[in-house]
């Protein structure tokens, strides 16, 4: 049953479609994987082992995956056919497959953050994340690749090399979580575990041909950094929205510990669809012009535009004022560097990349008085979110600037022929939305003349979420199927 054509059901019930071949266990979703799981038609020993296959075929040419413990994931698997066979309660990721991303810590893996200083810091303790993840059934195979210190969104590090697109092993995965959206892509795994600060969910998710969720801040609390932040949360990813939904739902819940969580509405797994009929989408693909895109990204964003128009939605072409948010960002993300890493880099314990050393002093030369005014920019911010979101229900924008670039250019040298100023410019229309303090989603788009990944970025007001994910479950459904051969 180990390559399960025994259990092909078609693709009923999924909300989504992928490249992947869909008479093997690895080309299941989560929600299917889970359903199958519960029932007994297949055991968690099996689905594992289609899953360590795929990684076998495909992770030495795609490097998704690092410190790989198979045999230890077989233990897991065993102990949760074990747990089923007694009529224990299973969780809701009863015997899923899952690497962590690199940054977060998990029991018995290094978390390296891509950093050769790293190498052998192996955790003792689980994030809260990843505790719940845990808790709730999942097995875990590994860890997910990450650019060094998840700094940037193109995924390459000195300590394990870079991650290349499964669709096109020339290109980018994106970052930071793009070891996570590749394995999703390849079939390494069914969901994935992310954070994202300037769109290291959103940005990989596009490049990848999967869904990167991230939530308002708060939903997933963060237990695990020093300083109380909103522009980095931690998320899902999967190849579905319901997938996406169904982690959400095991890492969303308040933790004392973190005075920015809240109680989150219930997030329904399967989604429950936003019907698209009267609703009232901003369509915004260059953020009202405030960022470079594509011409060929900008037109996928209105195609879809005009089908979602077709299916009943109203379409506005309007846009959320965002003066001052790529400043504020920048500033607000510099502090928050220097603050994690200037002691290091003034001791000279660790060889920081050109770019990321850069940021850290950009940092060190701020000063109060500056931080203070970006957060003074952010809270305006966040109040025109609420105001912006009061009128539409959801903005459409592109969620990247550009597509897939080749893995060797550590970022791109333009976006729509103008030179990119550094490797943070190209990540605005993601990054610019961060300062709001709202959720987004990058859903797959179809392909480019040139056969790469396109995504599409929805946004809604601050806290909801489960309405987002309802919206996007309704948007997919009358988008084009996002199916093409995969490279490996």
């Amino acid at each position: 049953m180990r390559d399960g054509t025994s259990t092909a059901d078609g693709l009923d019930g999924l909300d989504r479609p992928h490249s992947l071949d869909g008479g093997r266990l690895s080309a299941r979703t989560a929600t299917e994987l889970s359903r199958l799981l519960r029932s007994g038609e297949v055991s968690a020993v099996e689905v594992l082992s289609d899953h360590l296959a795929r990684l076998d075929e495909a992770n030495g040419a795609i490097n998704a995956v690092v410190n790989i413990d198979a045999d230890g994931a077989m233990r897991e698997a065993q102990r949760a056919d074990r747990a089923r066979e007694a009529g224990a309660p299973l969780g809701p990721l009863h015997g899923l497959p899952i690497s962590i991303k690199d940054t977060a810590s998990t029991t018995g893996f290094p978390t390296t953050s891509g950093s050769p200083r790293h190498a052998n810091d192996v955790a003792t303790a689980d994030d809260l994340h990843v505790a719940r993840i845990r808790a709730a059934g999942a097995v875990r195979i590994g860890k997910t690749n990450v650019p060094e210190h998840a700094a940037g969104s193109n995924t390459f590090n000195t300590l394990f090399g870079p991650t290349r697109n499964p669709y096109d092993l020339t290109r980018s995965v994106g970052g930071s979580s793009g070891g996570a959206a590749a394995a999703l892509a390849a079939g390494f795994q069914p969901i994935a575990d992310g954070s994202d600060m300037g769109g290291s969910l959103r940005n990989p998710a596009a490049f990848c041909n999967v869904v990167g969720f991230r939530p308002t801040p708060g939903v997933v609390p963060n237990t695990s950094t020093d300083v109380l932040s909103t522009l980095t949360v931690t998320g899902p990813l999967a190849r579905t929205v319901d997938d996406v939904a169904l982690l959400l739902s095991v890492m969303a819940g308040p933790d004392a510990r973190d005075p920015l969580s809240y109680a989150a509405p219930t997030i329904d797994a399967p989604v429950q669809a936003v019907p698209l009929s009267g609703l009232r989408i901003a369509l915004a693909p260059t953020l009202g012009g405030r960022t470079r895109v594509d011409p060929e990204i900008v037109e996928s964003v209105e195609r879809a535009a005009r089908l979602l128009e077709d299916a009943g939605a109203e379409i506005v072409e309007v846009a959320p004022d965002l003066d001052g948010s790529v400043e504020a960002f920048r500033t607000l993300r510099a502090a928050e560097f220097f603050d994690a890493f200037g002691e290091d880099l003034d001791a000279g314990t660790e060889s920081f990349v050109d770019f990321l050393a850069a940021n850290i002093e950009e940092g060190r030369r701020l000063t109060a008085v500056d931080v203070l005014r970006a957060q003074q920019v952010q809270t305006r911010l966040v109040r025109e979110a609420a105001r912006f979101f009061d009128d539409v229900d959801v903005l459409l924008s592109a969620t990247t600037s550009v597509l897939p670039f080749v893995v060797e250019d550590r970022f791109p040298r333009a976006v729509a022929g103008e030179p990119t100023t550094d490797y943070l410019s190209w990540m605005e229309p993601c990054l610019a939305l961060t300062p709001l303090g709202v959720p987004g989603i990058s859903v797959p788009n179809g392909f480019s003349a040139s056969g790469l990944p396109i995504g599409l970025q929805l946004t809604a007001g601050p806290r909801r979420d489960a309405r987002l994910l309802g919206i996007a479950r309704s948007v997919v459904d009358v988008l084009p199927p996002s199916i093409r051969p995969l490279a490996v």
